[in-house]
């Protein structure tokens, strides 16, 4: 096991490699890249050395007893065993492979993957740039070649390949004649508010009904939240009928 160095003193206090590791993991990946090197893991030994000060500080102040902080405190702990007592009703609940199982074959209907279509496009700015190009691909020129040289889509360097999409995903009139084309073919010259499009369709995947491994995940997390749900209900009835409860206003 990794020794856990200790990196300074405050008092009788002692601050650790995890400790700055912890302070380190708090800030996220975006503001944390600053202090990855010697420095900056000073920079951070420095901060908790000065937050260890400031406890020292208040305790020797007696600001622990002030009645704001007493008060802050007790909602803290308030909120605290709020979220803990929820976590312990719901943690224990789990999902047998029988139930889910059984949860997916009433379901099935629910269980679909959607639509989906991969293409490759070349946009212009004028129709007549579109027609033009569109005669030339139709005269033997490869698509991917044509993107490359004329779209002004940043796809356009990758052949205009746009990827797998599902319906939703791109503007309706692009949509409407991707999804209308079959594999392979090139469609005519149309508009959107972004230019003039030339689509190859390049695969096509209708909607399907999903097997039970591949919507496996998906089931289990529905049916852990619908037990999980029924849970919180019965405790939360229970304690109505426990507790006095009185909405006022």
């Amino acid at each position: 096991m990794e020794e856990n160095r200790v990196l300074a003193k405050v008092g009788d206090r002692e601050i650790t490699e995890r400790d700055v590791d912890f302070l380190l993991q708090s800030l996220g990946p975006q503001k944390g890249m600053q202090f990855y090197s010697p420095d900056g893991r000073k920079q951070l030994l420095d901060e908790l050395i000065n937050q260890e000060l400031f406890y020292l500080d208040a305790l020797e102040s007696g600001i622990d007893k002030d009645e704001a902080f007493v008060a802050e405190l007790q909602q803290v702990k308030i909120n605290l065993l709020k979220q803990y007592a929820m976590r312990k009703l719901l943690t224990p609940i789990t999902v047998d492979p029988a139930e889910a199982k059984e949860f997916y074959e009433d379901n099935k209907a629910s269980f679909v993957s959607q639509e989906s279509a991969r293409a490759s496009h070349i946009l212009v700015e004028t129709e007549e740039e579109a027609k033009n190009i569109a005669a030339e691909i139709a005269g033997g020129l490869d698509f991917a070649e044509a993107a490359q040289k004329y779209s002004k889509c940043p796809s356009g360097g990758g052949g205009g390949d746009l990827g797998m999409f599902t319906r939703g995903k791109m503007v309706p009139e692009f949509e409407d004649v991707a999804f209308s084309m079959e594999v392979g073919a090139v469609s005519e010259p149309f508009q959107t508010q972004f230019g003039y499009h030339i689509v190859q369709l390049n695969e096509k995947h209708e909607q399907e009904e999903k097997s039970y491994e591949e919507a496996k995940a998906d089931v289990a997390r529905i049916v852990l939240g619908k037990k999980q749900n029924e849970a919180y209900n019965e405790k939360t009835s229970q304690m109505r009928s426990k507790y006095s409860v009185e909405i006022i206003g």
